[in-house]
C-alpha cells in the first residue's frame, strides 16, 4: 500500500511539473505575441499623431529582418518649423501614452527641435527639420529596411 501511494505521489509530482511547463510556454508564446503587436500599435499611433499635426513625408521603415538592428521600425517625419516640429513630438508622446499606456524610454532633441529622437525600444520616432532631415539622409542609411510611406501633407 505504501510503495502505492509514492508511485501515486511520483506521479502527481510529475503531472505538476508538466502542467507548470506547459502553463510557462504558453505565457512565453502569448508574451512574443504581444510583443510583436504593440510594436505594430506603437507605430499606428505614432503615424496617427505624425499624420494630425500635418507632419510631411512620413515614411516607417521596417527593421525586423535586418540583423542587429537597433529597434523593429523606426518612423521619420518632418515639419517646417521648430514650432511644428514641438507640436509633433508633443502628439506622439500623449498619443502613444493615452492609446498604448506607455511612456518613450529616451528622448532627445527637444531642446533645439531640428531632430528629436523618441525611443519606445522596437519603434524609434524621429521628427526632423526640413533641411536637417535632408542633411542625415536617415533612410540612405537604412536602405536595406522595407520602406512603407504614409499619407501626410506633402
Amino acid at each position: 500500500m505504501l510503495l502505492i501511494a509514492k508511485s501515486n505521489n511520483y506521479l502527481l509530482q510529475q503531472l505538476f511539473s508538466i502542467f507548470v511547463l506547459l502553463q510557462i510556454n504558453n505565457y512565453v508564446h502569448m508574451s512574443v505575441v504581444a510583443i510583436k503587436d504593440d510594436a505594430k500599435e506603437i507605430l499606428k499611433q505614432v503615424v496617427q499623431a505624425m499624420q494630425e499635426k500635418k507632419a510631411r513625408n512620413i515614411v516607417s521603415l521596417n527593421l525586423v529582418k535586418i540583423l542587429d538592428s537597433v529597434a523593429q521600425y523606426f518612423v521619420i517625419c518632418q515639419a517646417s518649423s521648430t514650432t511644428q516640429v514641438d507640436a509633433i513630438y508633443k502628439n506622439v508622446i500623449d498619443e502613444v501614452q493615452q492609446n498604448c499606456e506607455l511612456k518613450p524610454f529616451h528622448r532627445e532633441g527637444y531642446g533645439n527641435s531640428e531632430w528629436i529622437l523618441i525611443d519606445y525600444f522596437d519603434v524609434v520616432v524621429h521628427i526632423f527639420l526640413d533641411d536637417t532631415r535632408a542633411f542625415y539622409k536617415l533612410e540612405e542609411l537604412w536602405a536595406d529596411a522595407a520602406l512603407k510611406k504614409y499619407k501626410s501633407d506633402s
